[in-house]
């Protein structure tokens, strides 16, 4: 049974506004907000639903903030985005047919790998991009996009580690362009779980706005803070996915 008290909904609440701030940031936001929905009584198919639907808001926000200050590349946002958009679609109609739990051991396995980059010491200027690197980011697009339709945590962490290393982004403008392709998988799955009625809104909607505000205010503190509070973020965000994943594991 769905807990929809007032003091469960103002939990979900608050959870909404922490995960668009982190999400904002780092990426992994959906850390707080899906076992704040599980812990509320939904069914996992309507907690990962609902999930997108309060989530899709915070990812506006945040990409329209980091696009402002100028942190999005246009020039590679375009097709970015669309592979997002694909991705997540096709991710998302497996979702509604597969159990999410096949994928947590490779999660666990990208997570710590985010880790050890983010953590290694380096420059944040900008350098010579990978060879091939619009190939590469297309693959990382369609690919993570596919698993933010299907799953979804730490997705926008992945996201920001794999701009650094294919294109040479500094962190804050890895986060902007992150953000465009997280943009276009929320609105994505968003749009699939909303025509099959699977989103609860009398919880989505609150949590929504919530979200929005987290983000908004997130993505001005990480604009101002820079590259270094990013990666003290990020490095915490994926401690708590990689703990939380492994406990997921252990779980029947």
């Amino acid at each position: 049974m769905v807990d929809t008290s007032p003091i469960a909904v103002a939990l979900l609440v608050l959870s909404g506004f922490g995960a668009g701030f982190v999400d904002a940031v780092a990426g992994g936001g959906g850390l707080l907000t899906l076992p704040a929905l599980l812990a509320a009584g939904l069914p996992p198919h309507l907690a990962l639903a609902t999930n997108k639907g309060q989530a899709v808001s915070g990812a506006i926000s945040s990409a329209a903030g980091y696009a402002r200050r100028g942190f999005v590349d246009w020039g590679r946002a375009p097709v970015a985005f669309a592979l997002g958009f694909v991705g997540s679609i096709l991710g998302a109609l497996a979702q509604l047919a597969v159990r999410p739990s096949v994928l947590r051991p490779v999660v666990i396995a990208l997570l710590v790998a985010s880790a050890v980059v983010v953590a290694w010491p380096r420059k944040t200027t900008a350098r010579e991009p990978l060879a091939h690197a619009a190939v590469w980011g297309a693959v990382v697009a369609l690919t993570l996009g596919a698993y933010d339709g299907f799953f979804g945590p730490g997705v926008g962490t992945m996201l920001l580690v794999a701009f650094v290393l294919i294109y040479g982004d500094p962190l804050t403008h890895a986060s902007g362009n992150a953000k465009v392709v997280n943009l276009a998988s929320n609105i994505a799955a968003f749009a699939l779980f909303a025509w099959r009625g699977n989103i609860l809104w009398g919880l989505a909607l609150p949590m929504a706005a919530a979200n929005f505000a987290g983000a908004w205010t997130g993505a001005h503190v990480a604009i101002r803070r820079g590259d270094r509070f990013i990666r003290l973020v990020v490095l915490a965000v994926v401690a708590a996915l990689v703990v939380k994943l492994a406990s997921d594991l252990r779980s029947p």
